[in-house]
């Protein structure tokens, strides 16, 4: 039976689950059922649910490290870099819907009991971001909190869209709902990097 799926499946599969429905639920019998094979196989494939939480969330954090690696080697510096790092996090989680939603359950305390997640892949991406664009963000601005509005405005618009102007909902599946919704980034970045006021008479 553990010969009728692969290990890349198993995985394949959890990773949709584990998006779908969270880790706390996603059983390993469903994990099973959904590949047509016993919970045994799966174990035997790949270890039990929490050795597969791990592997996916591993494999996501690697592939958005390569996207925030590149996108700060290959940043102008200056200003520029804050841009350029907010349309490569924007797209990155454009096109990959799951890792998005993987991190949107853990902020609703999904897999409460697997606490390290965030120290172990999170920080070091806020860490090499926040390293680049240092030079530019104002005394009296954290770096790691206008990282964090970056993070908070894209997942928010990524899972729940902006009201129209009169009705209804603009979302991420609408090309102009996008562009509208980079620009505001890039000015709300701006004002974030705007000098402090000066204090003097």
């Amino acid at each position: 039976m553990a010969n009728a799926v692969s290990r890349q499946q198993v995985i394949d599969v959890a990773t949709r689950l584990f998006s779908e429905l969270g880790y706390d639920g996603t059983s390993l019998r469903l994990l099973a059922d959904a590949m047509g094979v016993d919970p045994g196989a799966i174990i035997e494939i790949a270890g039990d649910k929490r050795e597969l939480y791990l592997e996916v969330m591993s494999r996501a954090f690697e592939s958005e490290r390569t996207m925030l690696e590149r996108a700060v080697s290959q940043t102008e510096p200056g200003r520029t870099a804050v841009h350029q790092i907010v349309d490569a996090y924007l797209d990155f989680h454009l096109a990959h819907p799951h890792n998005r939603s993987l991190w949107a359950h853990r902020w609703v305390d999904d897999a409460a009991d697997i606490s390290e997640l965030e120290d172990r892949y999170a920080r070091p991406l806020l860490t090499l971001a926040a390293h680049k664009i240092r030079d530019v963000v104002p005394s009296d601005v954290d770096p790691y909190y206008l990282l964090g509005t970056m993070v908070w405005c894209v997942h928010g618009f990524l899972g729940s869209g902006v009201l129209e102007r009169t009705q209804g909902m603009r979302r991420a599946d609408n090309p102009e709902a996008v562009a509208s919704f980079r620009h505001h980034l890039h000015v709300l970045m701006d004002k974030l990097l705007a000098p402090a006021p000066s204090t003097a008479r």
